[in-house]
């Protein structure tokens, strides 16, 4: 039997690396082509998800809006993420920008397939009382104009219900309940804990008397100052609430606080049913469950079994979705450019949801260069940060100015400390009676370690060729000579604060100095004491906007986000997550925890921002705050 003949071993060394390499072409050739065409697949669903959505309104449709997560100017993570939280049920990511919310409430006050709204607001959560009651205008406004607003509840909290109460009716499951209680803000304080327990030495430099962001790092309890300054701007937004309840309600505000104080007696005369409680308070029509609610709609609208909750409605996301469909890509009108301004502000190119020196001055500049862009409103949300950076977007305030362009301010929740430095320089600052801002003041903090290291032996020494050098080292005894460095800085930086709002507001610095010194105003008291011009909401300062740039009435001209674009691959995706065939794959699979523990470097982690100021050492060694600890 013949033998085939044996190749030497270079011939088979170079035969088998042959075999290797064909085979690695042809793997990645399959790997290309399947790819390419898993992508087309998916952007057919992508396609048809899509198609399916905006198929169009019937007749008689009820508009069920049943938010979820925190009322927002803007998105805080990209689509990615936001798409692959909601489909793992992380309802902690959930977030509904303020400004979709209204546009359909506004769109539906003129839809003539829409017959009535209902609200069901058990997933929403608190949210400040300024950006409320601009939902609440809206929904006034609907209501007006003759379309039925129906609200169900398991429970309510006050924030919620500051909402329900502009509805026709309101319907609270026999099991729930609603508590008006009232405002409080009360905080931690750490002296103790910090200097007596682990002899972290916590130096403060202020200017203000009333500017009490930092207390809680030097003190046991609050101070009086602060004290006085927020209960005086709180009893003003409280009395406004109970107000438009009242108003809403056909209620006496002097009754519903009444009915607070004696809490006690009145629950336990409804047999400590906190539902009964709330009808014989007449804060809403009626109990009911949610069945009994739905089968009402079912028969005031049109029945379908096929539906969620048998009656023929829409959600407010597939509503969104709809009107989207009806905008027109090719809009050439002039336009009033919004630039949102939320969250801390710090230094650099930060994500949404907060406001970078550079990043959110990048979004201003790109208004200004913008032929089209005719006029600016700048959305401001923010309880302040860095001083440097809140200069630096302040200065392209005045650049749109000095370039022709008006630029207004808008302020939501809140417009505090840097908040309101950014927003000072603008031709018109509108604000809303609820809002609050205010605390011009400044402040820097450090801290020192030497007695909690001296506590477990450890010492810091060495040389240095001045004084002055590693001063600032938080390991080492502060000299006082450094505290008078700091103070002076901080000094100096509270003179550019006033003497900037001096300047922007046309007003001698004695005059701001006696309402700034850190103290925090509702919008309604800023106003009294010139800090804001005129009361309203974003709406309003959209037509101010447009009529310092002479663009005539709404329908001329455009209103257009200016936002850091998302990357086409966060589009793709965001699109897939929405389809069908996009949520089943990424919902009912381990695919979705997979990308989204990948995204989760990029989501913004909400760290305090004295916490990031503190532990940036490689920043300059004297920093100096605008910050405000004074929301909810």
């Amino acid at each position: 039997m013949n033998q085939p003949p044996r190749r030497n071993p270079i011939a088979r060394f170079f035969i088998g690396l042959w075999e290797v390499m064909n085979f690695t072409r042809r793997l990645i050739l399959n790997l290309l082509f399947f790819g390419l065409l898993f992508l087309l697949l998916i952007v057919l669903v992508v396609a048809v998800g899509k198609g399916a959505a905006t198929k169009p309104l019937q007749d008689r449709t009820t508009l069920v809006i049943a938010p979820e997560g925190r009322l927002v100017e803007q998105f805080s993570a990209d689509p990615v993420s936001r798409a692959l939280s909601k489909m793992v049920g992380d309802t902690n990511a959930d977030e509904l920008q303020q400004r979709d919310l209204i546009r359909a409430i506004e769109a539906a006050q003129a839809d003539k397939k829409i017959e009535r709204v209902v609200l069901q607001l058990d997933k929403l959560q608190p949210s400040g009382f300024a950006s409320m009651r601009e939902v609440a205008d809206a929904l006034q406004a609907l209501r007006a104009s003759g379309k039925q607003v129906v609200v169900f509840s398991e429970s309510m909290s006050q924030s919620q219900y500051l909402l329900a109460a502009q509805a026709d009716e309101i319907y609270l499951d026999p099991m729930g309940g609603i508590l008006l209680e009232g405002l409080g803000r009360y905080r931690q304080y750490f002296r103790a804990g910090l200097q007596d327990k682990l002899g972290v030495d916590v130096h403060l430099f202020k200017v203000g008397q009333f500017k009490s962001a930092a207390e809680p790092y030097v003190l046991d309890a609050a101070s009086p100052q602060a004290k006085e300054a927020d209960l005086f701007w709180m009893n003003d937004v409280w009395q406004r609430y109970l107000d438009d309840i009242a108003a809403a309600r056909k209620l006496d505000a002097a009754q519903l606080a009444a009915g607070i104080d004696t809490l006690p007696e009145g629950i336990a005369a409804a047999g400590g049913d906190l539902a009964r409680f709330a009808l014989q308070q007449k804060l809403v029509d009626g109990l009911k469950t949610r069945e009994e609610v739905q089968q009402l709609l079912a028969e005031r609208g049109v029945a379908d079994s096929d539906a969620d909750g048998g009656f023929r409605n829409i959600g407010l996301g597939d509503y969104l979705a709809q009107l989207d469909s009806r905008l027109s890509p090719m809009d050439s009108r002039p336009q009033v450019a919004v630039v949102v301004a939320e969250g801390e502000i710090s230094g650099g190119d930060l994500p949404a949801g907060r406001i970078g020196g550079v990043s959110t001055s990048a979004l201003l500049r790109a208004a200004r260069d913008d032929d089209d862009v005719k006029a600016v409103v700048l959305r401001v949300d923010s309880p302040g940060g860095e001083v440097f950076a809140s200069e630096q977007i302040r200065r392209e305030v005045a650049a749109l100015k000095t370039a022709g362009k008006p630029v207004v301010v808008s302020m939501g929740d809140l417009a505090a400390s840097g908040g309101y430095w950014i927003s000072m320089n603008a031709d018109r600052i509108y604000a809303n009676e609820s809002t609050i801002t205010g605390s011009i003041g400044i402040f820097g903090m450090i801290p020192n370690l030497t007695r909690s290291l001296d506590k477990i032996g450890v010492h810091t020494d060495g040389v240095g060729t001045t004084r002055f050098a590693s001063a600032f080292d938080i390991t080492r005894p502060m000299d006082p000579a450094v505290g008078r460095v700091i103070q002076s800085v901080i000094d100096k930086g509270y003179a550019d604060f006033t003497g900037k709002v001096a300047q922007a507001r046309n007003k001698s610095v004695e005059a701001v100095d006696e309402v700034a010194q850190g103290r925090v105003w509702s919008g309604a008291q800023a106003r009294e004491r010139g800090l804001v011009d005129e009361f309203g909401g974003l709406k309003a300062a959209v037509a101010d906007a447009a009529r310092r740039a002479k663009l005539g009435e709404s329908g001329k001209f455009r209103v257009r986000y200016i936002e850091k674009a998302a990357s086409p691959f966060a589009q793709f995706m965001s699109g897939f997550a929405g389809s069908r065939m996009g949520a089943w794959m990424l919902g009912d699979s381990g695919m979705a925890r997979m990308l989204l523990a990948r995204s989760m470097p990029e989501m913004d982690t909400q760290l305090r921002f004295v916490e990031d100021a503190v532990k940036d050492r490689n920043a300059a060694p004297v920093r100096t705050l605008a910050y405000c600890f004074c929301g909810f």
